[in-house]
């Protein structure tokens, strides 16, 4: 399985972040699979902040989850993160994953990450 993410590398303060993971050699209807979001802001470790499920059930982080939506189209087998009002404490490297569990930092293969700057 490959992932890409793709979306811009600099937000403004205040903006929706959008981000998309384009998935090949699997499909995102396969069940037992979790399609995540995970992102490490520099010098900081893993931060899990959503999945969506094979059926397409999301899982938030608690802590992200007011301003998280994660949405998929099954038709181009792809799913989508926007983070909104983001801030410079978003600034990371963000990466979209898959693995068997859902709301971990685990996975079995992820995206090589796109590096996320918020700044005005």
């Amino acid at each position: 399985v490959q992932l890409q993410e793709s979306g811009p590398g600099l937000v403004k303060p205040s903006q929706t972040l959008s981000l998309t993971c384009a998935v090949s050699g699997g499909s995102i209807t396969t069940n037992y699979y979790y399609w995540k979001w995970i992102r490490q802001p520099p010098g900081k470790g893993l931060e899990w902040m959503g999945t969506i499920t094979s059926s397409g059930s999301t899982y938030y982080s608690p802590s992200l989850k007011s301003r998280t939506s994660i949405s998929r189209d099954t038709s181009k087998n792809q799913f989508t993160l926007q983070l909104s009002s983001v801030t410079p404490e978003d600034t990371a490297v963000y990466y979209c994953a898959v693995g068997k569990v859902v709301a971990t930092t685990g996975y079995d293969y992820r995206g090589q990450g796109t590096r996320v700057t918020v700044s005005s």
